[in-house]
């Protein structure tokens, strides 16, 4: 089981008695909103989700590393921060990234301080090589976070993605393992 902690919040592996906030995270529409493609609607459709993640976390070849993100002091759920294995490469895995954190937690650093342990875990402990993550240029906040976090910007792709009733620009963003070790 993967447990990690920064100064302010415990990053940890899904439990059996965190479907409720799960649940509830991922139904959120103001959290969801910028990804609509993974948000679920209906408990039925989260709880085998759910059940799908905590499977996964017993195989040797794991794909998902999302963890439940929660503050230190009153065990909070913040959100979820992590990675999907999309391939695994002879020099290390290939990981797509993101995070979905609460909106009352936005702008506070929680999700900058989250992504940096879980860049942190994915290099010096799991192999990774590659990281690569994205968001619509209107999400001002989550490309900021991937500057803070030291990721390089790969591309920008206008007009690229239907959202909310309209087309709209997604940037693209990525780090290598020797571009963290720097």
């Amino acid at each position: 089981m993967i447990y990690l902690e920064t100064e302010r919040l415990i990053l940890r592996d899904y439990q059996e008695n965190d479907f409720n906030e799960y649940y509830r995270l991922k139904t959120d529409p103001k959290t969801m909103y910028y990804l609509q493609d993974i948000q679920l609607i209906t408990k039925e459709e989260a709880y085998k989700d759910f059940h799908e993640v905590l499977a996964d976390m017993s195989r040797s070849d794991r794909k998902y590393y999302f963890m439940h993100t929660e503050l230190k002091d009153s065990h909070e759920q913040v959100g979820s921060v992590g990675y999907t294995v999309t391939a695994d490469t002879p020099v290390g895995k290939i990981v797509g990234a993101g995070y979905f954190i609460y909106p009352k937690f936005w702008g506070k650093g929680y999700t900058t301080e989250a992504f940096q342990r879980v860049l942190e875990f994915a290099f010096s402990e799991n192999n990774v090589y590659r990281v690569s993550t994205g968001c619509l240029a209107e999400n001002i906040g989550s490309e900021r976070v991937m500057r803070k976090c030291g990721l390089i910007k790969e591309a920008e792709h206008i007009d690229y993605e239907w959202h909310d009733g309209k087309m709209k620009t997604r940037l693209e963003y990525r780090l290598l393992k020797r571009e963290w070790a720097k």
